[in-house]
């Protein structure tokens, strides 16, 4: 580490909460505003110390909390960022071990920050917390597996009891969903030295059997003859210097020597090579390597073989590379003396969101795996394909060219009925939007917009207007003990939040009272922003008694001090995010630097009676445009199925 940290403008803009602008400004106009001490003239590098002492004293220095504290001094000072947070990480598990390790090569305030932090929520959460910053930080560089992607692919490998390896594991995003899934030892391979020592904390953190090594898992295989019951992984694509040279005649090409274009290929059959048979592997693949010619003898022989189970379309955006509609891959090791399965399953998920897609992915492959045989079909979506269909000249195996685009052709007697009820709804749907457009006018503040005092979210918790809950980082995963009489508990996710729908998650993952229970007038934000997405939610009649999900912040507010409407709606003030938000690929929100107006609770009530209108509108217009969709895709199937004949009406006086 470097003895004197330093940042950069835009580390500066971030620890003050403003634009680089500002910074710019700043230094242009104040003399004694600190002089760069390296970096270049087009990116000075500035004393962190020095920056923290000019802000202080011009009172531009926002409350920092303990981990930023930290995190800015780590970032700041180290060269090899991953480096360091594993020698905290390695300080943290001997601490969490009942040990009393040193925290060499540090400096003082890192030490103290650490040690209070430690004092505070104890070593395992402060990992947990440094582990969280550096995949932010690293999250477009090192293209780290994002969690909802994760959980689909172990949901699809039914890792539950199981062991799990992942050959690229990179910072363990696909382990650490195998862990919260309930598997049994977690095995996992990463080229990058200080990498796979933070995945190694991880789990160890989390005393979960299994083992870690560095290296290349295809030239350098460090597991051996290990078999386990899953392979999950997002293995890297297109690094056609994969060693196809020394390898040619290495036993895990089963069905086939890859080619040196190929290099997935490599990996689903290394993947292959560690299963159990009967077992499961689960590989992100590129779309290409569907369809690339010089693939097309591996794909038949995996077809063949019965080892190629599913292939699955994701939405663009699902992974890096972003703009990519990636392929999941399913496989299965053929136990000797099995028959070969005469159907794959095929599934297009390009269209919707990821979390839409995830759910019917897992439903359609489960209903899939206990019918294998029936032509089961979800138009439009998923299909189970013949085997022999796909060997053809290509053996091309993306979804979109065989999984049909619409539904059978209803009667016409059913495609009438169901036009009809969408469009009465659709009215229905369209005068109460107009009803509560029509509602009385919004008075202007006066010539000039109104201004006030305001507190930040960490002065309110300090003053005990607010109370802030978060679910920690899960671990080893439970199974709830409910009475099947009793209603199951559903989890509120960031994407229930994001698509202001109910809690859809499984609220089966943590035992009893070990969960955080949402209270009717509970203020949610999500902890990661999404362009476009709803970004503060009060928690109604549907979601009380449910369980908050990850990713999540739940504000609980005094009811004698502060409303929740007006409290959601001024959270989520574009203006108000941007401020408090941090990084770039992946855009977190700071919560606790968000500002809420100190208004009298009357008036507080009068603003929130004004946001929960606005609420109502908004859901208005969203279901008088879902419906407005269906009513024209039914109409439109119709027509062009033959169910229906154009309305009569004269077409010159149309």
């Amino acid at each position: 580490m470097q003895e004197t940290p330093t940042v950069t403008a835009a580390d500066i803009a971030r620890l003050a909460g403003v634009g680089r602008a500002a910074v710019s400004n700043w230094r242009k106009r104040h003399a004694d505003f600190p002089a760069p001490v390296g970096g270049t003239a087009a990116s000075p590098e500035f004393a962190l110390g020095d920056v923290e002492g000019w802000l202080r004293d011009q009172g531009k220095l926002p409350e920092v909390s303990t981990e930023d504290r930290l995190w800015s001094h780590l970032s700041a000072a180290s060269d090899h960022l991953a480096a360091t947070v594993g020698e905290v990480g390695a300080y943290l598990l001997s601490r969490k071990r009942g040990e009393s390790p040193s925290l060499p090569d540090v400096d003082a305030t890192v030490r103290q920050a650490v040690a209070d932090l430690v004092d505070r929520q104890g070593p395992q959460a402060t990992f947990d917390e440094l582990w969280r910053r550096f995949i932010d930080r690293e999250a477009r560089r090192i293209g780290a597996t994002p969690d909802e992607l994760a959980d689909l692919m172990v949901g699809l490998a039914d890792v539950a009891g199981g062991s799990v390896l992942d050959p690229a594991c990179g910072t363990g995003g696909v382990l650490r969903a195998a862990v919260r899934a309930g598997c049994s030892a977690a095995y996992g391979q990463e080229i990058d030295e200080h990498t796979g020592r933070l995945i190694a904390l991880w789990l160890a953190m989390r005393d979960v059997p299994g083992d870690i090594h560095v290296g290349d898992s295809l030239r350098a295989d460090a597991f051996g003859d290990l078999t386990v019951d899953a392979v999950v992984s997002n293995p890297p694509f297109g690094d056609t210097n994969w060693g196809q040279e020394e390898l040619g005649y290495d036993p895990r090409w089963e069905y086939g020597t890859p080619p040196r274009t190929e290099p997935e290929l490599a990996w689903v059959q290394h993947s292959l090579a560690h299963l159990r048979p009967g077992g499961t592997a689960v590989i992100l693949m590129p779309p290409s390597a569907a369809s690339r010619r010089a693939g097309r003898r591996i794909r038949t022989e995996l077809l063949r073989g019965g080892a190629l189970r599913a292939v699955i379309a994701l939405p663009a955006r699902a992974a890096a590379p972003h703009g990519v509609p990636l392929h999941l891959w399913v496989l299965r090791r053929p136990a000797p003396d099995a028959s070969p399965p005469a159907q794959v399953l095929l599934a297009d998920g390009t269209d919707g969101d990821l979390g839409a897609v995830c759910a019917r992915v897992l439903k359609a492959y489960r209903a899939f795996t206990e019918t294998p045989e029936s032509p089961a079909e979800e138009p439009g979506f998923a299909r189970a394909v013949p085997v022999i269909e796909l060997l053809d000249e290509e053996v091309d195996l993306s979804p979109a060219r065989h999984v049909r685009t619409a539904p059978a052709a209803a009667k016409p007697e059913q495609q009438v009925a169901t036009a009809s009820a969408l469009r009465s709804r659709m009215r229905q749907a369209v005068a109460d939007l107009t009803a509560l457009s029509d509602g009385e006018s919004w008075p202007p503040a006066g010539a000039e917009p109104r201004s006030w005092r305001s507190a930040t979210v960490a002065d309110l918790l300090r003053g005990g207007a607010l109370t802030l809950q978060r679910v920690a980082a899960a671990g080893r995963g439970t199974t709830s003990d409910r009475a099947e009489n009793e209603a199951p508990i559903r989890t509120l996710t960031a994407q229930d939040v994001a698509a202001s729908r109910s809690a859809s998650g499984a609220g089966d993952e943590r035992a009893p009272g070990e969960g955080i229970e949402i209270r009717e007038g509970d203020v949610i934000l999500p902890e990661v922003l999404h362009g476009g997405a709803r970004a503060a939610r009060v928690a109604d009649a549907r979601d009380a008694g449910q369980l908050l999900g990850r990713n999540l912040f739940l504000l609980r507010p005094d009811p004698e001090r502060l409303d929740p409407w007006f409290l959601a709606g001024f959270l989520a003030a574009e203006d108000n995010l941007n401020a408090a938000a941090t990084g770039t690929s992946v855009v977190r929100l700071d919560v606790r630097r968000l500002r809420v107006p100190l208004l009298p609770l009357h008036e507080q009530r009068r603003y929130g009676t004004a946001f929960r209108q606005l609420q109502a509108l908004r859901a208005a217009a969203d279901l008088t445009s879902r419906l407005a969709e269906e009513t024209v895709r039914a109409l439109g199937s119709g027509l062009t199925g033959g169910a229906l004949l154009p309305p009569d009406v004269d077409p010159a006086g149309s």
